[in-house]
């Protein structure tokens, strides 16, 4: 019985479940957002807000001796020491005044090949560019309508026999 469990086994083993989560948890710490299955996506999401509180509290602590315990726990599941330091110096101030939901699932729907639940996990913080780059190319895609539409207006005006 599982009484009490939480957590996805993801249909792995312990080592390779926890070196799949430490993975996602650099990769989205690193690119602000990935694109995974569902199930993925929820496991690595609880992983992530904890490690983010933990850099996060660590900065409202005036002891050093703490800063470096935290960022020592932290990096057991991080490896990449770029990654680490990003956490504790742009992401944790960044986040520093939200109590918690450092992160969003976004379902994007069913994956081609094997038609597995896909989600798009993002550090909620990091999203404000993303609306300038969505509407450039909504202006170059009218652009583009006018075009087409002139280009059907000659093929009436003209028919090719």
């Amino acid at each position: 019985m599982r009484h009490r469990k939480s957590g996805r086994k993801l249909k792995r083993t312990a080592s390779h479940r926890k070196a799949t989560l430490n993975a996602l948890c650099t990769s989205l710490l690193r690119n602000k957002r990935i694109r995974t299955t569902v199930a993925k996506a929820k496991e690595t999401r609880m992983v992530v807000e904890k490690l983010i509180t933990r850099a996060k509290n660590a900065l409202s602590v005036t002891e050093n001796a703490k800063n470096i315990h935290a960022r020592r726990q932290v990096a057991r599941y991080i490896k990449d020491r770029a990654v680490v330091k990003e956490l504790f110096t742009e992401i944790a101030q960044k986040v520093g005044s939200r109590p918690g939901g450092y992160t969003r699932i976004v379902k994007l729907g069913q994956r081609y090949g094997d038609a597995a639940e896909v989600a798009l996990i993002e550090l909620v913080d990091y999203n404000t560019g993303q609306e300038a780059q969505k509407a450039k190319p909504a202006k170059a895609k009218k652009e583009v309508d006018k075009k087409a539409v002139k280009k059907k207006d000659r093929s009436l005006e003209q028919p090719k026999f």
